[in-house]
């Protein structure tokens, strides 16, 4: 069997190189192992899919964490409105959320997945749920594609399976074995936009808390900087934290070990210092004769209030009016300042992204073709690219996705 392109991967860079390489008048074989496309294309965004990020180049460049600079030809060939146009233009109606967030009008990933396996159908792209075991290569220039039990030769070959998270969804790091094989480096593979776990032995208390509105900053404990800081949501977990504002974070701790790394929870951002002593001395007159556990009621949700008064060191059954100015200091400090020790991430399967991957020093950004096997090209999280969420990571496998499909053929 022989093809103009083949594609690896039929996820969101797998799907959009096919469709673009058809679209040039290219045969396409798509090759993906799971029997559906888009596998986890279709459980992003809680399911919803968060298509994309509704912001300009400058925007989406500063948001990717991982080799921005790599990705200017790919975004300025396909930006964050060129996916959204796309998208409408198939009969995709799209809303934009709190953060530019991009989702379909229904709230369902599976819609998005549809209108790229129609595309895809539209296009003539022929679709083969077999999987590849490795790549045909002669004196540096691709042949092919090697099966179980046979091959598919192309002169134009697409790895775009993938990194290592969600391993269920077909993710399990195959496109790391095919870049190897055709001489390509690749970069240490650790877990981004992922949950963080801690032993602070008070957290699993608040499992289930969620914060809304407060300031969330890291600090690399060996240099003693502050490396990141946030404003919005977060979760406390039976294992640690996470949420949008951990998995941001996560992006940024790189070398991670334990103790390395600590949270810095601002539990009220809007008010300063003074402000909130202000607040805090007239709940303690209202509330006078009751206990400090049954008062802190309007400043803080039920669960929290408890641990936070054990890392003030304050007795819950202290009576307000005999609360010290000690004690008061030390809530005040607690409040501005909530702790959380990080010992390390959760596994790279649980990761939104794998940060890592075949190193882009040999990929040419204008094409994406391989430097080292004329006909090899790469899309996706199988390369060395990461972002924040926000619809920016499905941005970076939409716009390196169309760079192939566009050179391919």
């Amino acid at each position: 069997m022989k093809a103009d392109v083949i594609v690896i991967g039929a996820g969101p860079a797998g799907m959009m190189a096919a469709g673009t390489a058809a679209g040039n008048g290219a045969r396409v074989v798509l090759l993906e192992k799971n029997q559906r496309v888009g596998r986890k294309l279709a459980i992003t965004g809680k399911g919803r899919c968060n298509i994309t990020n509704f912001c300009d180049n400058d925007e989406f460049i500063a948001h990717v964490t991982a080799n921005p600079r790599f990705l200017y030809s790919a975004v300025n060939n396909f930006s964050c409105y060129d996916t959204v146009a796309f998208f409408e233009e198939r009969g995709l109606r799209t809303k934009v959320e709190r953060g530019n967030r991009v989702f379909p009008e229904s709230d369902k990933a599976a819609d998005v997945v549809d209108t790229l396996r129609d595309w895809l159908a539209e296009l003539g792209v022929e679709i083969i749920h077999r999987e590849a075991k490795g790549l045909l290569i002669e004196n540096s220039f691709i042949k092919g594609v090697r099966l179980d039990d046979g091959e598919i030769l192309s002169d134009s070959v697409i790895v775009a399976c993938g990194g290592l998270s969600y391993k269920a969804t077909g993710s399990t790091g195959d496109g790391y074995s095919f870049a190897k094989s055709a001489g390509h480096a690749i970069t240490p593979l650790l877990p981004s936009l992922v949950p963080l776990n801690t032993d602070d032995k008070d957290i699993p208390e608040l499992q289930g808390l969620s914060l809304k509105n407060v300031t969330l900053t890291v600090r690399d404990n060996h240099t003693d900087k502050d490396i990141y800081s946030d404003f919005g949501e977060m979760l406390f977990t039976h294992f640690g934290i996470s949420g949008p504002m951990v998995l941001s974070a996560s992006a940024h701790m790189r070398d991670m070990s334990p103790n390395r790394y600590t949270v810095i929870i601002d539990l009220k951002p809007a008010l300063d210092q003074e402000t909130l002593d202000k607040r805090l001395l007239r709940d303690l007159s209202a509330f006078a004769n009751k206990d400090m556990i049954n008062s802190l009621g309007e400043l803080l949700p039920k669960k929290l209030i408890p641990v936070v008064l054990d890392r003030a060191d304050i007795p819950p059954h202290t009576k307000c009016h005999a609360l010290t100015a000690v004690q008061r200091k030390a809530l005040l400090n607690t409040l501005k300042a909530f702790k959380v020790t990080i010992r390390s991430f959760r596994p790279i399967n649980e990761a939104i992204v794998t940060h890592g991957g075949v190193d882009v020093k040999d990929v040419d950004p204008r094409t994406m073709q391989s430097k080292l096997v004329k006909g090899l090209y790469f899309a996706g999280e199988v390369l060395d690219l990461d972002a924040y969420t926000g619809g920016f990571n499905l941005q970076i496998a939409y716009a390196t996705g169309r760079l192939a499909g566009q050179n391919a053929f």
